[in-house]
């Protein structure tokens, strides 16, 4: 699959990403730090690109349709420490393994993902 990881995320999470076979690409590969989302929003749907973000503001379905984008999860979390954030990034990878995400939107926490379409 191929993924941004934004920049408030450890770049970790994209190298993580990518070791397990994913096209994974963070907004700082790019040089696209300090983007505003409606430009991260609209780079990843021209590169076909799902967004990892911890930014609530993309789980705003009015401003961010899911239909309109390759798929979007949005991490809200109580701990940011970097070891726990790539844990939930290995159980997101687990799920993207058998749920489908294009014109999704996944709110993950600590205990479940919630899927809105």
């Amino acid at each position: 699959m191929k993924i941004k990881v934004d920049e408030n995320l450890p770049i970790e999470v994209a190298r993580r990403l990518s070791d397990a076979g994913h096209d994974a690409l963070s907004v700082l590969d790019q040089n696209m730090g300090g983007a505003s989302d409606e430009e991260i929003a609209g780079i990843c749907r021209t590169e076909d690109r799902i967004l990892i973000t911890l930014d609530v503001g993309f789980s705003d379905i009015r401003v961010h349709p899911p239909k309109e984008n390759p798929g979007l999860i949005v991490f809200r979390l109580r701990r940011m420490n970097k070891v726990y954030v790539l844990d939930i990034v290995d159980r997101v990878m687990e799920a993207l393994g058998r749920e489908e995400i294009d014109g999704r939107l996944w709110i993950v926490d600590e205990s479940r993902i919630r899927i809105r379409e």
